[in-house]
């Protein structure tokens, strides 16, 4: 166990540390099942659009999601970083946006396989020049603004469409998972131990309470059966990987070179926010100190993408640093002690750690896959409002909040080149060179990350 004001012990390979459950990590069963569940129902949530996209059989698209957890946990286990890792979730949106100009098939995958690989390169280059702030900085928060609101956008969009297809069902999600999150009268309410697990546990809420409310009104059905799914590794790469697809065009790759600057602005930010939380973990307890290192961040984002390509191929959504509610959740038990969380790292191993082997379970698939839409609808309705109010809280004046919406709006409909483009272009007429820095988002510029 660590000790006092110590680094959590591991074995140093490179700039990375391997810390093995049960060895560095204190194993707590307690978080296994919930974690587990959580993980499966949100990350395969993605799992119908692989299909659709990628037109995929169902089982090569699961294990895609499969691989995605492996490379998700490895980030703590093998890797070594601090965060409860995710996919930069607020990127979704911009890339289904972009899906939707091309074929399903081939041209899809090789999209979306350049996609990945611009923003391999891109974490790559600025991991190791260190220029990662610098290029951060010279984005406009209005023009950084109006590409989180472009994700918001076509996050509400891509729901209201799906509303028509399970509307008790995903209404009841919504609400339940707004109330629980966002809800001024309920965070008022008398902290009861039945509001506390609530909130922190407001996904797997609405999933549950979703799939009895879709169950009774018969717009869920559930099919079980008894076995052990075997993924098709096999098939899956030679389908999907890299190895079998190919390197796509360099027309490919520099069309989507406005999309991957995007997701990396987007990833950038919630390397901002995961640090300002661990900062704060770190102060709350002097027994373990916290090795926040942002450049090994970006090689370990390079790699866990690259290994995703290579073992799984294209997700419909980027490795990222961090599954921002399970960071929150995670972190605010690190606080009360180690009789509740041995170590930071410990907390994301406890709650990945079962996620695999439970995908594995016909049954555990047969009761979550009637519940993907519910999944991908309530991550997408928490990217579009999140990214709503971030967004509109990074600018201060009247002029700027009507440019976000314009580049949000184009973004979400024409695409990030049309975005950014035009974006840049009224930026200089309407706000001119020099911006108005009170309207840096408040969180953001007490937190800048020196990489």
């Amino acid at each position: 166990m660590t000790k006092h004001g110590k680094f959590q012990p591991g074995l140093r390979w490179g700039p990375f540390t391997l810390r093995v459950p049960g060895i560095h990590l204190r194993i707590t069963p307690s978080q296994h099942i919930q974690g587990g569940l959580m993980l499966l129902g949100t990350c395969g949530a993605v799992t119908p659009l692989v299909m659709h996209y990628f037109e995929v059989s169902f089982e090569i698209a699961w294990t895609v999601s499969l691989v995605m957890l492996f490379w998700v946990l490895a980030q703590t286990v093998l890797f070594g970083d601090p965060y409860a890792a995710g996919g930069i979730t607020a990127g979704l949106p911009l890339t289904i946006v972009f899906l939707n100009t091309l074929t399903p098939g081939e041209e899809a995958i090789e999209g979306m396989i350049a996609i990945f690989l611009v923003v391999i390169a891109l974490f790559l280059f600025f991991g190791i020049t260190k220029l990662g702030e610098a290029f951060n900085n010279m984005f406009p928060t209005t023009l950084k603004a109006g590409v989180i609101m472009g994700a918001a956008i076509a996050a509400f969009q891509s729901e209201l469409d799906r509303l028509q297809e399970m509307p008790i069902t995903l209404v009841t999600a919504w609400i339940t998972v707004l109330i629980l999150m966002f809800s001024i009268p309920f965070s008022k309410l008398p902290d009861s131990k039945l509001k506390i697990a609530a909130g922190a546990n407001a996904l797997l809420f609405a999933f549950a309470g979703a799939g009895i409310i879709g169950w009774l009104t018969g717009e869920l059905t559930y099919d079980l059966s008894w076995g052990i799914f075997v993924p098709p590794i096999g098939e899956t790469i030679s389908t999907l990987s890299i190895w079998a697809v190919g390197f796509p065009s360099w027309d490919v790759i520099l069309s989507v070179l406005p999309i991957g600057i995007m997701i990396y602005i987007l990833a950038f930010s919630d390397l901002i926010v995961a640090n300002t939380l661990l900062k704060d973990a770190d102060k709350a307890r002097s027994d373990e100190r916290i090795d926040i290192n942002p450049t090994r961040s970006h090689y370990i984002l390079s790699l866990r993408n690259i290994a995703q390509l290579l073992t799984g191929g294209p997700l419909l959504w980027i490795h990222g640093p961090i599954w921002t509610g399970v960071q929150i959740f995670l972190i605010e038990r690190y606080k009360k002690g180690r009789r509740v969380m041995d170590s930071i790292y410990s907390g994301p191993m406890n709650f990945y750690i079962l996620a695999i082997p439970l995908g594995l379970f016909l049954p555990v698939i047969g009761i979550i896959t009637p519940l993907f839409p519910v999944g991908l609808s309530v991550t997408l309705l928490l990217t579009g409002f999140a990214c709503a109010y971030v967004s509109m809280g990074m600018v201060s004046s009247n002029i700027s909040r009507g440019l976000v919406l314009i580049i949000g709006m184009l973004t979400a409909t024409l695409g990030a080149a049309w975005g950014m483009g035009i974006g840049i272009v009224l930026y200089f007429l309407l706000v001119g060179l020099r911006e108005d820095k009170q309207a840096t988002n408040e969180v953001l510029s007490d937190t800048e990350e020196a990489i």
